[in-house]
């Protein structure tokens, strides 16, 4: 019988992943700020409860899905410790700075509650279809204990230690250079619209070439649509996340030349207006310092 859940956090990728883990016969006990999110899952079997604390089944599984650091300290009491209780597993997937795991580490140690870091890589269409790479770092038995839950998630676990933020610094890494990648393009497809070269020739050449793999596949098709409207990974997270990592960069004197540039990038955006498109609607602002118009 597989172990009862508590789940925080119905976002754009709290609830696929939530609903795949009712699927698979996981009895949840599910929260969200807005309740109405939670809607369809208790129509599939869900339990909504009042507060965060009321998800914890005493020596249980909870797993928070958040927007930011803020939101998952707000959630991840004390309270919520002792609810769990001995024994209990609170699996942080949020992506969040190696640092607040660590704090919550401590705090959820008191009341012999173990932390498992377990963010992970993908859009909510790959969360849907159980498709996610999920990182973790924390101890040895509760990583263990929680795998059948991960194998749910995704299509690949993969370990990075007993230090609870180590999984953290790896989902920044990654989304940094996800980041990256799509700045590159961005630069590209301008460098390319500049002498008369369609965008759509330059990346479809190289993405099926030089560059055929699902990061650049998946993101030069929004820059070539401009499909920047279809939000599957907030321009404001992204954001966020590179501020993590230059923050946890400096911290350490990691130093991360081109991670100021992409949040320069993001703090333009915003400051014109785009906070509601998506992440990949950062190369507007390589169009635009070309004197192109490109996109929305």
């Amino acid at each position: 019988m597989p172990e009862p859940i508590g789940f925080i956090g119905l976002g754009h990728m709290g609830l696929p992943i939530a609903r795949n883990l009712l699927a698979k016969g996981f009895p949840l006990r599910v929260y969200n700020r807005s309740p109405d999110k939670a809607k369809t899952l208790v129509q599939e079997g869900a339990t909504l409860v009042k507060s965060s604390e009321e998800v914890a089944t005493p020596g249980a599984i909870v797993i928070t899905m958040l927007a930011d650091d803020a939101a998952v300290e707000s959630v991840a009491t004390d309270q919520l410790a002792k609810a769990l209780g001995p024994g209990g597993v609170h699996i942080s997937m949020s992506t969040v700075s190696p640092e607040t795991n660590a704090k919550l580490d401590e705090r959820f140690a008191r009341h012999g509650v173990a932390v498992v870091a377990a963010p992970v890589f993908g859009r909510p269409e790959a969360a849907a279809a159980g498709k996610l790479w999920v990182c973790t770092s924390g101890p040895q038995a509760p990583k263990q204990r929680v795998k059948p839950v991960l194998d749910v998630v995704g299509q690949g676990v993969f370990d990075f230690g007993a230090k609870v933020g180590s999984a953290n610094v790896v989902k920044l890494a990654g989304n940094f250079m996800l980041t990256a990648a799509t700045e590159a393009m961005a630069e590209a497809s301008a460098l390319a619209e500049k002498n008369g070269i369609p965008r759509e020739s330059l990346l479809k050449m190289l993405t099926q070439t030089l560059f055929n793999c699902p990061v650049y596949t998946g993101y030069a098709a929004r820059v070539i649509n401009a499909d920047f409207e279809n939000v599957g990974f907030a321009l404001p997270l992204a954001l966020k996340d590179m501020l993590l990592a230059r923050q946890t960069a400096t911290s350490t004197h990691a130093p991360m030349p081109y991670l100021d540039i992409l949040c320069d990038r993001y703090i333009s955006a915003i400051a014109k207006g785009r906070s509601g498109l998506d992440a990949s609607a950062l190369a507007q602002g390589a169009a635009e310092d070309a004197g192109l118009k490109w996109g929305v």
